[in-house]
């Protein structure tokens, strides 16, 4: 029977998809090479290349070095020029947005604050402003917006392009598809902060190559973003990866979600200042009450690793109780989940080199042996950006996903 042209067109999209994720995971490729990880035949991968040009998405960038195999072949890549990807944060008290081209390369960031008790819809209106200056940007770079990403702390529909819920932003069934997707007339993603995290890291960040691991990012909440096999692992309802939410003290502070003694509590940025401002208001020495001019409700977590970074013993302490915290909360997801890279980021990697060597020592004390020497530890390498950069990158993902011609 002879394939209809839906049929077809859907082999070619299956196709066009397996070439530009092998050029996304692996960076450039010669036609032959993809040839052979693909397993489809030269003229086949000559056609899909040649109408992937066309649309922009892939560009030769020269010839391979090594020829032992006689004539070198022309080496493919991602096109940046391929086009631009608005990314949007809305996280507790600010939101960032940039623009990126088609390789996740910022080209125009901007971060705005606003007050934690905005009402929802001036914060989704402060999100479209953000959009339209971004847009403004691609238009000046003379790239097509492909599609917006944006990333919330919270549970997210992903299929519906709802936000579920945010415990911290006190959000719930929040229908962001619906208000932006028509709006801005292009593809529209939604995800969780963590999730979208822990997919930029993994093509574009330090966990690029691995197949198993985990981010995890702290400011106010926790996020948590699990991949497996090299597949983002979501739950049944699209809802895993709240690690944050994780009771490790019975009876202790309240959280955001309305429980009490979850990790977050204990981890995040709160918890850095709420310990300090507790040993000073107990009569602590320290210098921070002179970083901030003794106004104790500007504290914030630069303040206490630049009090750190001046041998000030109450930061020194703080952090080690909060690493102290944090490795016991990794140890048990490296014992139940057998990651092979643990990625830490959000504020905390304002303070990584104070934490990670007691992160560390607790691993190898504490995880199962076998599990512990299996594990690599590293900061993000997207700054405080992950989350933000992670929302550019659920747009590229969808693309090289499904392309469409």
């Amino acid at each position: 029977m002879k394939p209809s042209g839906a049929d077809l067109s859907l082999v070619k999209q299956l196709n066009s998809a397996l070439i530009l994720n092998l050029l996304l995971s692996e960076s450039s490729q010669s036609r032959a090479s993809l040839a052979q990880r693909t397993g489809l035949n030269r003229s086949t991968i000559s056609s899909l290349v040649a109408d992937l040009m066309v649309a922009g998405f892939v560009r030769e960038v020269g010839l391979e070095e090594d020829a032992s195999r006689g004539r070198p072949g022309v080496l493919l890549e991602l096109n940046p020029y391929g086009g631009s990807v608005v990314g949007l944060e809305i996280n507790i008290g600010y939101i960032t947005a940039i623009l990126t081209d088609f390789t996740a390369q910022t080209l125009w960031r901007k971060q705005v604050s606003f007050a934690h008790d905005a009402d929802q819809l001036s914060v989704i209106r402060l999100g479209e402003e953000l959009i339209y200056a971004a847009l403004r940007t691609s238009q000046a770079h003379k790239l097509k917006p492909l599609g917006i990403g944006l990333v919330v702390p919270g549970l997210v529909d992903r299929t519906e392009g709802t936000l579920v819920y945010a415990p911290n932003l006190h959000w719930r069934n929040v229908p962001f598809r619906e208000l932006w997707a028509n709006k801005f007339a292009m593809p529209f993603y939604i995800e969780n902060d963590g999730n979208a995290a822990a997919l930029g890291e993994h093509y574009f960040g330090v966990a690029k190559g691995y197949h198993d691991f985990l981010f995890l990012g702290t400011g106010v909440g926790m996020s948590g973003g699990l991949m497996l096999n090299n597949q983002l692992y979501r739950g049944v309802g699209g809802f895993a990866g709240e690690v944050g939410h994780i009771i490790v003290e019975s009876g202790g502070e309240l959280c955001g979600c309305g429980r009490r003694g979850c990790w977050e509590t204990l981890v995040g940025t709160p918890a850095v200042v709420r310990g300090v401002v507790k040993a000073l208001n107990a009569g602590a020495p320290s210098r921070i009450p002179d970083l901030v001019h003794h106004h104790l409700d500007l504290i914030t977590m630069e303040v206490v690793v630049e009090a750190a970074n001046q041998g000030d013993q109450l930061a020194l302490n703080t952090l080690s109780e909060i690493a102290l915290h944090l490795g016991s909360g990794i140890t048990n997801l490296i014992n139940i989940f057998n990651p092979e890279l643990i990625v830490l980021g959000g504020e905390l990697i304002l303070a990584g080199h104070y934490l990670l060597p007691t992160i560390g020592k607790i691993i190898a004390a504490e995880a199962l042996n076998d599990l512990s020497r299996m594990v690599a530890l590293a900061i993000s390498s997207q700054t405080t950006d992950a989350c933000v950069r992670g929302a550019a990158t659920l747009v590229i993902d969808g693309i090289v996903r499904n392309p469409i011609f």
